[in-house]
């Protein structure tokens, strides 16, 4: 007996109709549909560990934080950055104001997530704060890395409220940190815009005054740096020094080896010793994560100074990585996430932190063993695991050297016969008490038979 289809409901012909006419109208490339954001909004389940990692303190920088209420003082030193940015460069308001108009939709579509206010309308209110906001950027790095005698006379009031140099060494700490915010970025085009009308054309490096302003004591070095986002992609890529990643060579077939690692003081208990990472420079040591290497029963790490900022940059760097976009089948994109993981494996407590602290490795600026210990405990949590074949094949060779017995009991010899003068001393003279004993022992049965 046949029996006739179940009618549909108005409301369900009306949905299955409007589906079948978007698929009808579904382009052929839809990657065309989507623009390409490099700043986001960090969602709740990233921001919901510790709220404060993402929240700027003093000053705000583009849309996702202006008008915020504790942020509100700044503003008026914004307007005056602006007028002293105008005067020194010579040039009008409105001719800034025209070249940055040129690359509006530019700079809007760099933002994942624009309120309509900044949506709508001729894009005025949004480009005026991208001036202010670009103006006030770098106007606070050039007077920050320059000596005080130049600092004092680059046109500001010797007691300008932020721009004295005795105000700035106690602000900018604090602007350093807001700067490093993924929600508190501003895209690069506005800053080469800016610096561009006030070098009349003239390429200046904004790339290398960003590095200098954020690693005030190290050389980075800019080249490579030409198609940087935001100042958080120019300060990550300072991390890593923009070095290639190790080609890594697989000998022979690629076996499946485990590559659980042990703690920092387990791997020095199975024979495997800690060295900083070195340069190409002579003696140098590097403080680019990427430089990860084991060799010969020699984990090499590179120097990592752990301060006050650490938390917060390393969970904001860690964000943008999980966010962005990266290139289909790319591994590229996630170097400092898979540096903090490893981190992570090797310390687990306050001894692995003094371990790595006594080979150089670790610089503690922040506090007790055990409070650096419990930081790079905490920066991973609900991380997924992304894919480094550097840092793979590094892991492996470790697991390989921990499986093999002799390398366990020959650091069991070392330590504890081979740990100091006294005690290669006293194993000597046992050696050669053992050495009299069989002599005399074969004199004897010589002697008898």
């Amino acid at each position: 007996m046949l029996t006739s289809p179940p009618r549909l409901d108005p409301n369900e012909t009306n949905w299955i109709v409007h589906v079948n006419e978007n698929l009808k109208c579904m382009p052929a490339d839809e990657q065309q549909c989507w623009k390409y954001p490099s700043i986001y909004k960090v969602p709740p389940f990233i921001t919901d560990l510790n709220p404060k990692a993402y929240q700027p303190q003093v000053v705000s920088f583009g849309p996702y934080h202006y008008d915020d209420n504790h942020l509100r003082p700044m503003e008026e030193h914004k307007h005056r950055a602006l007028l002293h940015f105008l005067k020194r460069s010579g040039k009008s308001l409105e001719c800034v104001f025209k070249s940055l108009k040129e690359v509006a939709r530019e700079l809007k579509d760099s933002y994942d997530k624009l309120d309509l206010k900044w949506k709508d309308g001729t894009g005025g209110e949004f480009l005026e704060l991208m001036i202010m906001d670009g103006c006030f950027m770098l106007e606070i790095m050039r007077i920050a890395t320059l000596p005080k005698s130049k600092a004092e006379n680059y046109g500001y009031a010797p007691n300008d409220p932020i721009f004295s140099f005795d105000r700035l060494e106690c602000i900018v700490p604090y602007i350093r940190r807001d700067m490093l915010l993924l929600e508190n970025q501003l895209p690069m085009l506005v800053l080469y815009q800016l610096d561009a009308i006030a070098n009349d054309g003239k390429e200046d490096d904004v790339n290398k005054l960003i590095l200098k302003f954020h690693f005030p004591l190290e050389r980075k070095t800019s080249t490579g740096l030409d198609s940087c986002l935001h100042v958080l992609d120019v300060y990550r890529k300072g991390l890593l020094k923009v070095m290639e990643p190790k080609k890594v060579q697989h000998k022979g077939k690629n076996e499946e080896t485990e590559t659980i690692i042990r703690s920092a003081t387990e791997l020095n208990e199975a024979g495997i010793k800690f060295n900083t990472s070195k340069t190409d420079s002579l003696n140098g040591i590097s403080n680019s994560l990427n430089d990860i290497s084991f060799d010969r029963g020699v984990l090499k790490l590179p120097l990592f100074t752990v301060d006050d900022t650490t938390e917060f940059m390393f969970l904001n760097v860690m964000a943008f990585e999980r966010l962005h976009i990266k290139p289909f089948n790319s591994e590229d994109g996630n170097e400092v996430t898979s540096y903090v993981i490893f981190m992570d494996k090797i310390i687990n407590n306050e001894q692995d932190v003094a371990l790595l602290h006594t080979q150089g490795i670790i610089q503690n600026n922040f506090g007790s063993d055990k409070a650096v210990a419990d930081l790079f405990n905490s920066l991973c949590i609900d991380v997924a695991v992304p894919s480094n074949k550097n840092l793979n094949y590094v892991q492996q060779k470790i697991s390989k050297h921990c499986k093999k017995r002799w390398n366990e009991w020959r650091a069991n010899l070392n330590r504890t016969y081979f740990k100091n003068p006294w005690t290669i001393l006293s194993l000597i003279a046992a050696f050669f008490l053992f050495a009299l004993t069989i002599i005399q022992t074969v004199y004897t049965l010589l002697s008898y038979y």
